[in-house]
């Protein structure tokens, strides 16, 4: 027994080891309970996590009027907002506003101590004031940054990767200013006191075949299987992702080396651009952008005729969200699924709220409210509690009892109070059960997204008894549109989301999601 938990103290503290652009060995750390707390497959590190919630928040839907006055040369960037290592913001680019400056609007002095995850470098015009409000930390995926340097690249070879498509139409209108910006960035960054640099870190080994497996065989995909009448659900997925990977990999990733090298410098990044460095960071990413492909990739393309629909027809419609909004909150809560601390079963669960005002945050009224996944209790040591499973006959020694559930994590762990007079949002990624349907109603919560596959179902030590019964909030589950045609005579090869480089995206493409199911 001593030697299992040797082995294991020594492959967590292997795989807690980052990939930091400033050489610096940091550790990553549980929002729940201490890092020897594993499930029953492999975990995302929180750092993976953030970055991961940060390169998606940059795919948010962006409406019409946004997308129409947004300006040309900055890019739509995504943002994670950490303090004390639980989320406080999800942010991304408005059509007037750098997301740093959306940071500072929506948070002010509250960002003292806080670390942020950019899905870009991010200007010099925002991390003068990111760096003036007192954050610890700051972390940027290391592509293509705010403003574009993909066409200042004199590395020779590498000038070809960056001539072509919408976002190098960005890049032509600012390379002096871009030129100018990474200087000036640059200089911020070595006279702060604020650490701002890469952190990337290795997945597991298994990570990406798990990420895959739990993808293709999620609730909403088995929802469509269900209905398919015998629609090959595995070519469904594949072909599905094989698609998003490509979007998101145009979308984040400098194909071409010697112009990635290029950008890199420009940022300052000059240790990542000698070997094995290099390949090491670019492996890195690859491996992340497959993660985030297979998680987007386990709920239907739209046109598969699929979305979240009121569960009771007969009341209505309801005043739901869009499809491609509830499909990327959806996604969220499918990445945090992917912390769980729970040997058998992985739940997401995040919670907006719409506002009152639009001006601020590329998310339009929308704003974060909590988010978080099934764990045990905050200080828990490895084997603590109780770890066993449904098979298990000794009812006292199971984990039902112990774990914390997402819903419950999210509201403890809120960043905002819910406010009565606006409309609250819960997106859970498995039907909620009956220990939260109580919480949900008491917390105010107006409409909740989710699955319904467990609904009226009493498993003993856990049952979902009541979430059909729930009066006073709307529920929204995942299920085929009554107008759609038969699901079976769709084409098994569903096209693109339509997600480009600049992320300008219609509401009708929507972004697809996932849940893993442990």
């Amino acid at each position: 027994m001593a030697t299992t938990d040797t082995s294991l103290v020594k492959r967590n503290r292997e795989e807690s080891r980052v990939v930091c652009s400033c050489k610096c060995d940091r550790r990553d750390v549980s929002t729940q309970t201490d890092t020897k707390v594993r499930g029953h497959g492999p975990r995302l590190s929180k750092v993976n996590l953030f970055t991961l919630l940060s390169l998606w928040m940059e795919l948010f839907p962006r409406n019409k009027p946004q997308l129409k006055n947004a300006t040309a040369q900055p890019r739509v960037t995504g943002l994670v907002v950490v303090q004390d290592r639980n989320v406080i913001g999800l942010h991304c680019s408005s059509a007037e506003l750098h997301v740093g400056q959306v940071a500072v609007i929506k948070h002010g002095r509250r960002l003292k101590g806080c670390d942020l995850y950019f899905s870009r470098k991010p200007c010099a015009t925002c991390l003068k004031m990111i760096v003036n409000a007192g954050v610890n930390r700051v972390s940027y995926w290391p592509g293509d940054p705010e403003l574009s340097l993909l066409l200042l690249s004199d590395d020779g070879g590498g000038g070809g990767g960056g001539k072509s498509g919408a976002a190098d139409g960005q890049a032509r209108a600012v390379p002096d200013d871009a030129e100018l910006d990474a200087k000036a960035a640059e200089r911020l960054k070595s006279n702060s006191r604020t650490h701002v640099c890469v952190l990337l870190q290795p997945l597991p080994g298994d990570m990406q075949q798990f990420a895959a497996e739990t993808s293709a065989g999620g609730d909403f995909l088995e929802r469509v299987a269900e209905d398919g009448g015998g629609l090959d659900v595995a070519e469904l997925f594949a072909a599905q992702r094989e698609r998003r990977l490509e979007d998101l990999t145009a979308a984040f990733f400098v194909p071409d080396k010697g112009l990635h090298r290029g950008v890199l410098r420009r940022m300052g990044l000059e240790t990542f651009c000698t070997e094995p460095s290099f390949s090491n960071l670019r492996q890195h990413m690859r491996d992340l952008i497959g993660v985030l492909a297979s998680v987007a990739s386990s709920v239907p393309d739209p046109r598969m005729g699929y979305g979240f629909h009121a569960q009771d027809r007969a009341e209505g419609p309801g005043l739901g969200l869009p499809q491609d909004v509830s499909r990327h909150c959806i996604v969220q809560a499918r990445l945090l699924a992917y912390r769980t601390e729970d040997p058998k079963v992985g739940v997401g669960a995040v919670i907006w709220a719409e506002g009152k005002s639009d001006r601020c945050d590329g998310t339009g009224r929308m704003y974060l409210v909590g988010c978080g996944y099934n764990a045990y209790p905050a200080g828990s040591e490895y084997a603590e509690f109780p770890q066993m499973d449904t098979t298990q006959e000794d009812r006292q020694n199971r984990k039902y009892r112990y774990i914390l559930h997402a819903e419950q994590s999210a509201l403890i762990f809120r960043c905002a109070e819910i406010k009565e007079d606006e409309n609250t949002m819960l997106f859970v990624t498995k039907c909620p059960c009956d220990e939260c349907v109580p919480l949900i109603v008491a917390a105010g919560i107006k409409q909740v997204y989710t699955t319904d596959l467990d609904s009226g179902k009493d498993k003993h030590d856990i049952s979902y008894l009541k979430f059909d019964r729930l009066q006073g909030v709307q529920k929204f589950v995942w299920q085929r549109n009554t107008q759609a045609g038969d699901v079976s005579e769709l084409p098994k090869h569903p096209l693109s989301n339509g997600c480009v480089r600049n992320c300008e995206t219609t509401a009708e493409e929507g972004h697809c999601t996932k849940k893993p199911r442990f």
